[in-house]
């Protein structure tokens, strides 16, 4: 990557969230509210003292799994946005597991509620890569819609089979066990899915930069003639970007109902999926530029009680936000490899006369 490349893909971002804050603060000057006001509440909330920090950490756990789910099938040549399904099914199944088998006490029985849940998230996104290779079904739509079939079908079985008779008004399945919960670290308020998603986000960086299979992956997605040209299983490398992001995704659901939860219900559909598509695009799908992404934009989310309680705007007031920052995030993939021309004025060849306008004399003697 050269050095125009590196400045582009760190400007680009930070103008387009620039212009988010900027286009909510007219959004919220238009509701007889102060800009300025809001945005010293947003990073307040978000950064302001211990609790908003540990709040912000705890939030963005989950952001860095889900964006994974976006990032490693984009690096495959693939725009996958169902990780909302995969973590509602991570969620399902780890919050099902013991309805199945007896677990044992403990980390072990923790770990084995993870793996089920990574293995159900990247079945489902695994799905959609198949369904592109072999059907040709647009991954896009077939990851969107198959969220929604995962949402359905987690609302059915949470609210019919699995559910338990004491949840009257909140239908939720059996709470898990205390010792297979997830805690918190050294005390605080954070569990250990933070831990989680750095790790997760480390190793993908590192499967996608010194592993053969993560060149490949790479290569497919980049130049797929290529790929077709030197023999590259592009298949097999598709679905398995697709499954590894989906078992992050899937993973995602699993420590939230492990760390916080305690039980599958609907404040497990929250909308993280969906977040997570932002976090990536921001990203540019780099694993290691996730983590700060998913950090700021769980700011924003730990921020929205803060704007409802000071300002009277709605909890949900921060989605506007992130719908600005996306919809800039996706126009400004036309400026890449345009920032030269705009704020640098090009300059004539060398030898070549500078223009000038014609005058009448000229114009006539040119006739």
């Amino acid at each position: 990557m050269n050095v125009r490349s590196a400045v582009e893909s760190v400007a680009l971002p930070v103008l387009a969230l620039a212009g988010g804050l900027l286009l909510f603060g007219v959004f919220i000057w238009f509701g007889g509210h102060d800009p300025v006001q809001a945005w010293q509440l947003l990073f307040r909330g978000a950064f302001g003292d211990s609790f908003s920090i540990q709040n912000t950490l705890q939030r963005a756990a989950p952001l860095m799994l889900t964006a994974l789910a976006v990032a490693l099938p984009a690096r495959a040549g693939l725009t996958v946005i169902g990780g909302e399904g995969a973590l509602v099914l991570g969620g399902l199944a780890a919050a099902a597991l013991p309805y199945a088998l007896p677990l044992p006490q403990g980390s072990a029985g923790t770990a084995l509620l993870l793996v089920a849940s990574a293995v159900a998230g990247g079945a489902w996104i695994a799905l959609a890569g198949w369904l592109r290779q072999w059907r040709g079904v647009n991954e896009t739509i077939s990851s969107l819609l198959l969220g929604y079939v995962a949402i359905g079908l987690f609302k059915h079985i949470v609210e019919g089979p699995l559910r338990d008779p004491a949840s009257l008004n909140k239908p939720s399945t059996l709470p898990l066990e205390e010792s297979l919960r997830i805690g918190t670290i050294a005390g605080s308020d954070v569990h250990w899915g933070l831990v989680f998603g750095l790790v997760a986000c480390a190793l993908a960086a590192l499967w996608l930069s010194l592993t053969t299979h993560g060149f490949a992956t790479r290569v497919v997605g980049g130049n797929p003639r290529a790929a077709r040209l030197v023999g590259l299983p592009a298949t097999a490398l598709i679905v398995t970007a697709c499954a590894l992001g989906g078992g992050a995704a899937g993973l995602a659901g699993g420590i939230e109902v492990a760390a916080v939860h305690t039980s599958a219900n609907a404040s497990l559909i929250v909308g993280l999926g969906y977040t997570g598509i932002l976090v990536s695009f921001v990203a540019r799908h780099e694993p290691l530029a996730i983590p700060p992404v998913a950090i700021l934009f769980g700011g924003f989310l730990a921020a929205g009680s803060l704007l409802q309680r000071r300002m009277g705007l709605p909890d949900a007031s921060v989605q506007v936000l992130m719908g600005f920052c996306f919809v800039l995030i996706l126009a400004s993939e036309a400026l890449r490899g345009r920032l030269k021309e705009l704020f640098v004025l090009r300059k004539p060849p060398v030898g070549a006369a500078p223009s000038s306008p014609s005058t009448p004399a000229t114009a006539g003697a040119a006739a």
